[in-house]
């Protein structure tokens, strides 16, 4: 139990170099590339479940908004199977990592606020002062809605290194007390062990969660801009 809680989200060497950029790259591995006329089931199950997903994000996009659908579809996969692979044991997940998120969330939403004042520069602008504002509070709201603009990348980083730092945590000290109990109270162990189960199941869905709340939030902020 003196083990380090955080030791398992540290970014992984072998020979004293960094092997995190060959764990991003993994995940392309699941997605092979169809080379056939008739697709096996697994290829037409997730293309099915690709073009469910997209439907629903581009919905409420107009053509612009539209042109980002194979980023966000590229996003949404990526971190969904990065948040996967890493609930394997003795595994990586690099969405654990702060840096990581800000270098997705940073280029997204610069992306979406340029093009909202490139191409909708009066409506941006709007945002930044709501009609009928008393003339006094005019400066005060001017600040205010430009600091939860640029709050809005670190929120979306925070959310998803949150939310799956704390799963990995609550995983590893449910496990390690359930390795404690079993020599000294067996039935204990057996329903911590049983907790840790459904703590999986659950893990296993707030991944996927995740990965689609990141990026529905970042095509909110394209809605919102084009």
């Amino acid at each position: 139990m003196n083990e380090n809680l955080f030791a398992s989200f540290a970014a992984p060497s072998m020979m004293g170099l960094p092997i995190v950029i060959l764990i991003i790259l993994f995940p392309n591995i699941l997605f092979p590339s169809p080379n056939r006329l008739i697709n096996n089931r697994l290829i037409s199950f997730q293309h099915w479940l690709i073009q469910l997903v997209l439907k629903q994000m581009m919905m409420m996009h107009n053509p612009k908004g539209r042109t980002w659908s194979l980023m966000l579809i590229s996003l949404i996969m990526f971190i969904g199977s990065t948040n996967l692979l890493g609930l394997l044991p003795h595994s990586f997940t690099p969405t654990t990592q702060l840096s990581m998120n800000l270098g997705m969330a940073i280029p997204l939403w610069a992306g979406a606020v340029i093009t909202g004042f490139r191409y909708k520069t009066k409506s941006s602008l709007a945002h930044f002062l709501p009609q009928g504002t008393p003339i006094p509070l005019i400066p005060m709201l001017v600040i205010i809605e430009t600091i939860s603009l640029f709050i809005q990348p670190m929120a979306l980083a925070v959310r998803l290194t949150a939310n799956i730092t704390a799963g990995h945590l609550l995983m590893h000290l449910i496990g390690g007390a359930t390795l404690v109990l079993m020599s000294i109270s067996p039935p204990t162990a057996m329903i911590t062990f049983i907790i840790l189960i459904l703590l999986t199941i659950l893990e296993f869905a707030v991944a996927l969660i995740q990965a689609y709340v990141f990026t529905l939030l970042v095509s909110l902020y394209l809605h919102d801009n084009t």
